[in-house]
């Protein structure tokens, strides 16, 4: 989990603190494992990027926070393998996400590699057909749909090496 998120959920969500540090309900630091060095720099660039604004000496994820924590929540969203071990690769998958959405690229992949799909070249994939349709229904819902063509192909595809 990357940090700017840890940071935006505690922003979202009431918290406990103790001396003006968010601690968790045994009242250990919430933050322990980083050094103050990288929180402040990660903050600072938090305040950069209009992911959080500073308010009446309090800290606040701003609209912008919100939406990237929701998105993050989103990507968290997992699929189960309905294919077999060794089913017919004759789908033949390609794609182009643009690097605003990586986190949803890493995801998409993720998930290719998990239904079974072998990269043929970079950003072109193979694997079983048909993609579960509860995966096409989310990837429209990501807006990752039209970024994305599949081609049904005439005869399996054999891996050469």
């Amino acid at each position: 989990m990357s940090l700017v998120k840890e940071i935006l959920e505690e922003f979202l969500k009431p918290s406990l603190s103790y001396k003006g540090m968010q601690v968790n309900l045994f009242g250990i630091p919430r933050f322990k494992q980083h050094s103050p060095a990288s929180l402040r720099t990660t903050v600072w660039s938090m305040k950069k990027n209009g992911l959080i604004e500073k308010r009446d000496n309090k800290w606040y994820a701003t609209r912008a926070g919100k939406k990237f924590v929701q998105r993050k929540f989103e990507s968290l969203e997992q699929f189960s393998n309905k294919f077999e071990k060794d089913a017919p690769r004759n789908l033949l998958v390609m794609y182009d996400i643009p690097e605003s959405k990586k986190a949803e690229r890493e995801w998409f992949r993720w998930h290719l590699k998990k239904f079974g799909y072998k990269m043929i070249q970079r950003s072109v994939w193979v694997g079983p057909s048909p993609l579960p349709k509860e995966f096409l229904n989310y990837l429209q819902k990501i807006k990752l749909k039209s970024t994305i063509k599949t081609f049904k192909l005439s005869r399996t595809y054999k891996n050469s090496s």
